[in-house]
Parts: structure tokens; C-alpha cells; sequence
């Protein structure tokens, strides 16, 4: 039988809520950022409705891993 895949596996981003309210962000197996309170909440709440691209581009802003298209190129 094929074993459960790792949804980490194809995304760049992943996450996980604890018990106690905060939510770490991974990328590489490695945690980058680390919500608690408000952020955690309204993370959260605006992952669940979203698709997994959307997830992708929520965690990348969550991170400041994101190219908002307005940088110059050298």
C-alpha cells in the first residue's frame, strides 16, 4: 500500500496550530515564523476557507517570503 503523503512534500509553505494558540510556519522542514494572538487568529481563520495556493501566498506574506512585484531589478 502506498503510505500517507506529507502535504509539506509539494508546497514550499506548511503550517501547525498548537493547543495553545500559536501557529508555526515551516518552509523546508524548518520553522521561519511563529504566529501568537491576534495574527495567529486571523491566520487562522483566513487559511481555513483558502485554497492551497492561497495558503501558499497567505504563508509566504506571513513570512515576508513574498515579492509584492513593485522591487526593482538591478
Amino acid at each position: 500500500m502506498n503510505a500517507p503523503q506529507d502535504p509539506c512534500t509539494d508546497a514550499p509553505f506548511c503550517w501547525r496550530a498548537t493547543g495553545d494558540g500559536r501557529v508555526f510556519i515551516e518552509w523546508g522542514g524548518r520553522t521561519v515564523t511563529v504566529l501568537a494572538g491576534v495574527g495567529a487568529a486571523r491566520f487562522l481563520a483566513r487559511v481555513k476557507m483558502a485554497d492551497e495556493r492561497a495558503a501558499q501566498l497567505l504563508m509566504a506574506r506571513a513570512t515576508g517570503n513574498f515579492r509584492r512585484g513593485n522591487e526593482r531589478r538591478s
